[in-house]
């Protein structure tokens, strides 16, 4: 048919490791800000966002993709929505062990006694201390959104057909 493969499939590329990317984007901002929240602060603020990271943990990821994607529809920007509000859990999980480990430590404690308040101590101190740990998990969470989109554009759930990808090539 003439059609050139090669360019289709690049393209599928761009469009999946975009997704990918900004999808993970996403997430680690989430999970970033409600490990930090939790992990700093404990008490009720900690316990109701664990008890939201249980609810997000006890449904299996590729199931709360699917009932997110078949509510939201098709397109590039609701594929980053729906794997940015579903991927969250585990950064926010080692954020949270991270800020509770620093929370404690020497100078924290000496931010607090010049009067440092606790958004700049979460945010000033503590998190350029855990930020190895972000991009570490966030890497890690590139190839397992490029593989849901590529999942979620097969099955007819994630980018348009019109759209290239490497999943409606697929399909």
């Amino acid at each position: 048919l003439g059609r050139d493969v090669l360019a289709k499939a690049t393209k599928g590329t761009e469009i999946s490791v975009f997704v990918g990317v900004l999808a993970a984007v996403l997430a680690a901002m989430i999970g970033t800000l409600l490990g930090a929240l939790a992990g700093f602060f404990g008490g009720k603020i900690g316990d109701f966002i664990e008890w939201l990271y249980n609810v997000f943990t006890a449904i299996p990821d590729i199931l709360l993709i699917f009932a997110f994607a078949a509510v939201f529809g098709r397109g590039i920007d609701t594929v980053v929505l729906i794997l940015g509000l579903t991927g969250w859990a585990g950064v926010y999980r080692q954020v949270r062990a991270e800020f509770i480990k620093h929370a404690g430590r020497e100078y924290v404690r000496a931010a607090e006694a010049i009067g440092a308040s606790a958004g700049s101590r979460m945010f000033r101190h503590i998190l350029p201390n855990v930020s190895h740990v972000i991009l570490v998990r966030m890497s890690l969470l590139v190839v397992g959104f490029i593989k849901a989109e590529v999942i979620l554009s097969y099955l007819g759930l994630g980018v348009p057909v019109d759209q290239v990808s490497w999943g409606t090539m697929l399909a």
